[in-house]
């Protein structure tokens, strides 16, 4: 009898077994047979060239994507891959529409345009030069379309530098992963003095993709944009208070984004927790920050490549000085003219951050950087009071005053040391060109030092004496004498 239970439990295991094996056998073949035609990988970098300009009551769109970026588009080819030019406008207006035209936004004061309608469309050589101006542009749109003919009838087209060049020369062996996609999109508009503003939603086009455009506006300023991924909403010819919020939560998230920036902030925090001992300090870093960050924009930075990594360095070095100096014994009295001096370098540090977004400022350059300054004060406010209640938390109920401060600025001072030695041996790499000593050099650096003499002055009188306990109460009691 147990024999028969030992054979029948066999038999059941050996049933789950055949099951088993049969339904991942099926699902294999499922799983492995083509269910169409293979889908195009994602290629990794992608830049799209566009125009933008508005025209009476039309908005002319006009772009150039490779057409690798066509993505599970099945485009007619012959041999090796060779496109079917002839045979593809189909395929290429689908292309079209599914991955541009959908994507993109456009925006008249505030309003979506409404879907655009292709005027154009054609295959271009990836040697073709047209998209350098917009007027070439527009015109090899709409000239003769390349094609494909009998590869055996056809002739090799002569190179741009040949005399015998001819930008319509008949393109027999065009490989499809090498051609450009050119499309002319038309939107109606009410007026082409209005507020344009673009999402472009073109990132999905590749893992990488870059965005070249040029807005042409009837005031004949060409406005150029180059973003990578996403911007979000652009506004193309911006007035001074879109221009004015973007930058403030621009400066806003820079701050807290900042690691480097935040740990400086956390040094200046440990050792004075009252917002009034506080306020001076902050304010002589803001000031100082917002100096050089503006000289920076105008172009009174020096612009060699070896700046950047030397500013960084002295970033961390900052920060080790000012937990080392917590450790060692904090002075409020001095501690706003070291902030001033290390807030000048932050500046530049902050200016490297800002220079890819200075092109959304428009003509308000001014007003965009000190609405980043705006934002950068917005966030430094925010970590203050975060930073201040939990610190005194953490000194009452769990360590000792004096001896979480050493710690805490002990682990800073190690994490930016760290930092400090790896940019060092990055800025160490670069070799500095001195400016040579000419009368020009002379006068420049003169007016520096003057500048320099000025604000350190005004300082002096702002921290110095406004803010100076010892100060003030010598004073009254002179007075009081």
């Amino acid at each position: 009898m147990l024999a028969r239970e030992r054979t029948s439990v066999s038999g059941r295991q050996r049933k789950v077994i055949v099951w088993t094996a049969t339904l991942t056998l099926v699902v294999s073949l499922i799983l492995a047979t083509p269910l169409g035609a293979p889908a195009h990988d994602t290629p990794a970098d992608v830049t799209v060239q566009m125009f933008v300009k508005p025209e009476g009551r039309t908005l002319r769109v006009l772009l150039r994507v490779p057409l690798t970026a066509m993505q599970d588009i099945n485009f007619p080819t012959r041999g090796p891959g060779y496109l079917e030019i002839d045979e593809a406008d189909e395929e290429l207006r689908e292309g079209a529409v599914l991955w541009i035209a959908e994507p993109l936004q456009l925006f008249e004061n505030g309003d979506r345009l409404p879907f655009p309608e292709i005027t154009a469309i054609k295959v271009s050589i990836p040697s073709d030069p047209s998209f350098r101006e917009y007027d070439t542009a527009l015109a090899h749109v709409f000239s003769p379309l390349l094609s494909s003919v009998d590869p055996d009838m056809a002739s090799v087209c002569p190179d741009e530098d040949d005399p015998e060049f001819d930008p319509e020369c008949t393109v027999a062996d065009l490989v499809w992963t090498q051609a450009m996609l050119d499309v002319l999109f038309e939107y109606p508009i009410q007026s082409a003095a209005s507020d344009f503003s673009i999402r472009p939603g073109l990132e999905r086009l590749a893992s990488r993709v870059q965005v070249v455009l040029r807005f042409m506006p009837p005031t004949g300023v060409v406005r150029a944009f180059q973003f990578m991924g996403d911007p979000g909403l652009v506004p193309l010819d911006p007035g001074w208070l879109q221009a004015a919020w973007r930058f403030v939560v621009d400066g806003f998230f820079h701050i807290l984004d900042g690691t480097d920036h935040l740990l400086f902030l956390l040094c200046l925090v440990i050792p004075f927790r009252k917002f009034g001992a506080l306020f001076p300090i902050i304010t002589a870093f803001t000031v100082a920050h917002s100096v050089t960050l503006i000289a920076s924009a105008y172009g009174f930075a020096p612009g060699g490549l070896w700046f950047p990594p030397f500013v960084e360095t002295v970033i961390a070095a900052s920060i080790v000085y000012m937990a080392l100096e917590n450790i060692v014994g904090a002075n409020v009295r001095r501690r706003w003219a070291i902030t001033f001096g290390f807030g000048l370098v932050h500046g530049f540090g902050f200016s490297f951050a800002l220079r890819e977004s200075l092109q959304f400022a428009g003509d308000h350059l001014l007003t965009s950087l000190l609405s980043f300054n705006v934002g950068v004060e917005l966030g430094q406010l925010l970590v203050l009071a975060l930073c201040v209640p939990a610190l005194e938390l953490l000194f009452r109920f769990a360590v000792a005053e004096r001896m979480g401060t050493i710690i805490l600025s002990a682990i800073v001072a190690h994490t930016s040391w760290h930092w400090m030695a790896e940019r060092w041996a990055i800025f160490s790499q670069y070799q500095i060109q001195w400016p040579a000593l000419s009368v020009s050099f002379f006068v420049s650096l003169l007016g520096w030092l003057m500048v320099a003499l000025v604000v350190g002055a005004l300082g002096w009188l702002a921290f110095g004496r406004l803010w100076n306990p010892a100060a003030n109460t010598s004073t009254s009691a002179s007075t009081e004498e």
